[in-house]
């Protein structure tokens, strides 16, 4: 219906200009897709009938409307880049694309925007591509609502669902990305959205950021991946609003930070991950209102992590709550909810009045020495976290919560 809707647009505001409508199908005067794009002047219309179409890589070269009726096949035969964008304003809606070729020397995609601006990919269905949609020097595009889905067993063999590369201003929104390396990968990418997407089930990462500054990325479904989330060598990120969910493995994580500054991490939700976050090397990142639930770690930030305000989350159902390698604090805990806390209230002002101090002393020995997991749960184990409770030695003598909330806040 919104297809039908966006089409009947199309032609109305068509018939108030000088541009024009190309039918093409195999019942047509015009039958290739090829020989409408020939035919198309600047702002013309091609509307391609269902059917299954083999023709080779398609070069859009000048600013035309392509729209397939009921999702019409385009298949690259293992052999192909299927569409390529090279002009601006062009916009590509309702295509069933399949069986991209695969190389190790060139990036053969789905669909590819190369240096242009102000491109919409839409409503489109990716079966089987190397990188399913492609943007190399995009600015102010739009990819949205795609299905993009590949069958990789080898990160080699494998390209990105969505991949950006030294793009600005770019829109990923409501995309479905499944069985890729990556699900969207960002590098060199700046001021753009990636909003409510759902990726799963990628060999390595649901998303991957490298040195993309002044970006947001905003109710986001992650889910089982190889790896988790990766945001790595960026400043000025939003993270707001997002699920994470069963990335497990033994380098797996819900969320990676490394080398990450000025940045915000509110209102997600970490569940049933290896670890929900694991921080190095970041600096100056607000983290509030987050939910940690039943993960084997729920943070692990290490000693090269400063000024990380840790404020109103809620810690439940996690096997070890807070890990470090270290014993230099530069951080901030301030008014969370630790499922694990056994302190008292005696004011009744919904403070713990004593401090909570989230690392344990088995925690640190299993960091250092990982097969000591084998004595998880024995009496051993309690009595180690009882005595360096009272008497602290080995955990960070400053990583506390001063304020521990007694009841979990309504998240």
């Amino acid at each position: 219906m919104k297809q039908l809707f966006f089409i009947s647009l199309s032609l109305f505001l068509i018939s108030i200009t000088d541009a024009k409508v190309i039918y093409t199908g195999k019942q047509r005067a015009v039958k290739t897709i090829q020989q409408a794009l020939q035919m198309a002047g600047k702002g013309d219309t091609i509307l391609v009938d269902a059917g299954e179409y083999h023709e080779k890589n398609l070069v859009i070269n000048k600013t035309v409307f392509l729209i397939g009726i009921d999702h019409p096949v385009l298949d690259g035969e293992h052999k192909y880049e299927i569409i390529s964008v090279k002009a601006n304003g062009v916009v590509v809606d309702g295509f069933k694309i399949i069986h991209s070729g695969i190389s190790s020397i060139e990036d053969f995609a789905g669909i590819k925007i190369y240096g242009c601006r102000d491109v919409v990919i839409k409503n489109n269905i990716l079966e089987d591509t190397f990188f399913g949609i492609y943007s190399q020097y995009g600015l102010n595009c739009t990819i949205e609502k795609n299905s993009i889905t590949a069958y990789g067993k080898e990160e080699q063999q494998s390209g990105n669902g969505i991949h950006c590369w030294k793009s600005d201003s770019m829109r990923i929104i409501a995309n479905t990305v499944s069985g890729h390396r990556d699900g969207i990968y960002f590098e060199f990418v700046t001021n753009s959205v990636i909003w409510r997407n759902t990726s799963f089930n990628n060999l390595r990462y649901g998303l991957h950021f490298m040195f993309s500054n002044n970006d947001a990325y905003i109710t986001n479904i992650f889910k089982s991946n190889g790896a988790g989330v990766a945001v790595m060598f960026s400043h000025h990120v939003k993270m707001f609003h997002n699920f994470f969910e069963e990335n497990w493995g033994d380098a797996a994580y819900g969320l990676l930070l490394k080398e990450i500054a000025d940045s915000y991490i509110d209102n997600n939700r970490f569940t049933k991950n290896t670890t929900g976050i694991h921080m190095e090397g970041s600096s100056r990142i607000s983290m509030h209102k987050n939910v940690f639930e039943n993960n084997g770690w729920a943070l692990k930030i290490q000693a090269s992590c400063m000024e990380i305000a840790l404020n109103e989350n809620n810690f439940t159902g996690n096997t070890f709550d807070v890990g470090t390698n270290g014993s230099l604090v530069l951080n901030s805990f301030n008014n969370n909810y630790w499922d694990k806390y056994d302190g008292y209230d005696l004011n009744k002002d919904k403070i713990g009045d004593v401090p909570y101090r989230p690392v344990s002393m088995y925690s640190m020995i299993v960091e250092q020495n990982p097969p000591a997991m084998m004595l998880f749960r024995s009496f051993m184990t309690a009595l180690l976290d009882r005595t360096e409770k009272i008497i602290p030695t080995l955990t960070p003598e400053n990583l506390k919560d001063d304020h521990p909330l007694m009841k979990p806040l309504p998240l």
